[in-house]
């Protein structure tokens, strides 16, 4: 294959050396290489006639199938910048990514229309839809309209590695949505060293649960080409039900499986799991949130004959360390995120930006092939959240720094400690909320903890700690009480402990905490 320097030639090459193999697979739809080749051109001459210029943003906003690949790379063909919006965020929201990133056209499905067209009543700066043909509105043009392009006067534009290929906006944990640059460089970069991380081929089918939003859907859409593999893109409704998914997952005979903790979890507690056949399974991938080690326990005793890897990174990286797990943990410790994989150096540092002495405790920062271009529109948070090291006078490393806590094992493995927004003083006491949690976690009969500060005045603020319990177990508050008191310094035991029999979460999955406390404040559960 000829060698790759943007995005789009992962599937440009696939198409040449094997156009008839299956690119996408979604529900009983699929799509070959040759034809997502095609495809994506086709929408990259439109994108080029309607005036999109190379490095103008683009917005898709579609729930998962296969229109989210032609969407994807027939955006980077023309030049473009993909903007993928969460189509379950609130639509104010979502017009103010629009705007901020001067977005003017859209690529969606007909099954958005009644959301688009609120969309366009919220004073965004769109003026095209592509997708679906709306009535008294914007210009608009359907898909099958788009395939019917003929593509003999289409002349792709230049592009370079260096070049912007997509924005994935996060509000992290400020609350403050804010858009994160990556180019073609960091996007194959994660492609090449994760297909050279887990010896991915061709016979490989890897399993897309992730929205495109969230940084975890790469792997499905940058990894898969670069070895000319299949992605099955999981539909909305299985990731509602674990029976249909584990169903569908033994179905789709998929090889690698890649999602937050959570969908396992589900997975591991659905009761259809030991009815279906997983002996395809080569590795689960998890990320996003630490993976409870009982659980994960459990799961690899159910799937013996896969190989499970915890990886780390924030979107800022998309992702940079990795871990995997030899045997099923046989205590309740967390397991490492590992060691960073190539192309990659971290740093740990103190509140002064220095190296922390061995073993000690401190910020990690990353410096990576997969690194961000920086934050759009927000230069301020760019440098705030760069660390340079002068190498020689005008030669600078820059490293992320990711606000994580981190230190190292005996073995040289970085041990993730929680997040230093997590940290707070509480009478006088340096408390980890996070810590807290990951005792909690211990109990056989907690299943889920969010661990909260509630009150604004330090005099009054109060440890909560909120429990989903394990199934079918019946939690006793006092022993709760009980075991915290063994586990924890007295400055740490929560002073109220709530239930809930479930959690609040982000479209990835998320356990949100702020919805929690908002719930918690509002409701006084």
């Amino acid at each position: 294959m000829k060698s790759i320097y943007t995005l789009p030639q992962l599937i440009e090459n696939v198409a040449r050396a094997s156009p008839n193999r299956e690119a996408f697979r979604y529900l009983e739809e699929t799509i070959s290489y040759s034809e997502l080749h095609k495809k994506t051109d086709q929408l990259a001459s439109y994108l080029i006639s309607i005036g999109i210029k190379k490095g103008d943003r683009v917005s898709i906003f579609m729930n998962r199938c296969l229109e989210t690949s032609i969407a994807v790379y027939g955006t980077l063909k023309a030049g473009a910048v993909y903007v993928p919006l969460d189509t379950a965020a609130p639509l104010h929201k979502t017009a103010a990514i629009i705007n901020d990133c001067q977005i003017s056209c859209l690529i969606t499905t007909t099954t958005k229309r009644r959301k688009v067209d609120t969309l366009l009543n919220e004073k965004s700066t769109l003026n095209r839809v592509i997708g679906d043909t709306l009535k008294n509105s914007i210009p608009s043009v359907a898909w099958d309209d788009i395939f019917s392009i003929e593509l003999d006067d289409y002349i792709p534009p230049t592009i370079l590695e260096q070049d912007l290929a997509f924005i994935l906006y996060t509000s992290g944990s400020t609350g403050v949505p804010k858009g994160i640059m990556h180019t073609h460089y960091s996007g194959l970069s994660l492609a090449k060293i994760a297909a050279d991380t887990y010896d991915f081929n061709s016979d490989d089918i890897f399993g897309n649960p992730a929205p495109l939003h969230f940084d975890p859907s790469t792997f499905g859409y940058f990894v898969a080409p670069l070895v000319g593999a299949t992605t099955v893109i999981i539909p909305d409704a299985h990731l509602k039900m674990p029976a249909s998914l584990s169903a569908l997952i033994s179905k789709e005979r998929i090889t690698v499986w890649y999602s937050v903790p959570l969908m396992l979890i589900q997975l591991l507690h659905s009761e259809t799991l030991d009815k279906h056949d997983f002996s395809s399974l080569r590795w689960v991938l998890f990320a996003g949130e630490v993976f409870i080690t009982k659980h994960l326990r459990a799961l690899m005793k159910k799937w013996p004959n896969a190989r499970f890897s915890n990886l780390y990174g924030p979107a800022e990286l998309i992702l940079c360390t990795y871990y995997n797990v030899p045997e099923p943990p046989k205590t309740d410790e967390p397991i490492p995120i590992g060691k960073v994989w190539n192309n990659t150096e971290y740093k740990i540092l103190d509140q002064n930006n220095n190296d922390v002495s061995k073993g000690e405790i401190g910020q990690l920062a990353i410096r990576s092939a997969t690194l961000m271009q920086g934050y759009w529109n927000n230069k301020s948070l760019t440098e705030q959240s760069l660390h340079k090291v002068t190498i020689a006078s005008g030669y600078d490393h820059t490293y992320y720094k990711t606000g994580d806590l981190v230190k190292l094992n005996n073995l040289g493995e970085l041990l993730f400690l929680g997040r230093n927004d997590r940290q707070i003083k509480l009478r006088g006491y340096r408390v980890e909320l996070d810590e807290i949690e990951l005792t909690l976690l211990k109990h056989k009969d907690v299943e889920e903890v969010a661990v909260l500060v509630l009150g604004k005045d330090e005099e009054v603020q109060e440890l909560v700690a909120v429990i989903k319990p394990s199934k079918d177990a019946s939690i006793n508050l006092t022993y709760l009480m009980e075991f915290c008191k063994v586990e924890l310094p007295s400055y740490a035991i929560p002073k109220t402990i709530e239930f809930m029999d479930d959690f609040p979460r982000t479209s990835s999955g998320k356990i949100s905490r702020k919805e929690i406390s908002k719930l918690l404040e509002e409701h006084q559960l």
